[in-house]
């Protein structure tokens, strides 16, 4: 019976700001982690992710390369950032040439089971729980749906 290739989720070559904490078991490589965040279990954050202060990344997210988020967010859990569009009708492999970014500003709170796209979202901003964000965000609010819309209540 052939062995397979296995690999153990791990925590390198991170730089991590004053008073971070992680929850195991948890894949964290290449990345940045800013001060006083808290990174739950059964998250991933890829190379070249950064993470600003006060940050709270809940169980089970997923943020892929090209994300950055800002200060004083949270991010809930099972949260699913992507940053290949299937532009060519399927995934564009390792070919980062063809991935987008994705940019969150300051004091953004985005639900639980959302989906964030390549996009740029605004400071001050709430993503409903199970939204899935298309575009960009340029004002504050809160937002909810597929696609996700602004709130007028």
């Amino acid at each position: 019976m052939p062995n397979p290739k296995v690999y153990q989720a791990s925590i390198r070559d991170v730089v991590f700001g004053e008073g971070v904490t992680v929850v195991e078991p948890s894949n964290l490589y290449e990345c940045s982690i800013g001060s006083d965040s808290f990174i739950g279990p059964f998250v991933e954050i890829q190379k070249g992710v950064t993470i600003g202060k006060r940050t709270k990344v809940q169980s089970h997210s997923f943020v892929c390369e090209l994300v950055s988020i800002g200060d004083d967010c949270f991010i809930g859990h099972g949260v699913m950032f992507i940053n290949d569009l299937f532009n060519e009708g399927g995934p564009a492999g390792g070919d980062a040439s063809k991935w987008k970014k994705t940019h969150i500003g300051n004091h953004v709170s985005i639900g639980s089971n959302a989906t964030i796209l390549p996009v740029n979202i605004c400071n001050d901003v709430v993503i409903g729980a199970g939204a899935v964000v298309t575009k960009n965000i340029t004002e504050p609010g809160t937002y909810y749906g597929n696609p996700a819309k602004k709130s007028t209540s």
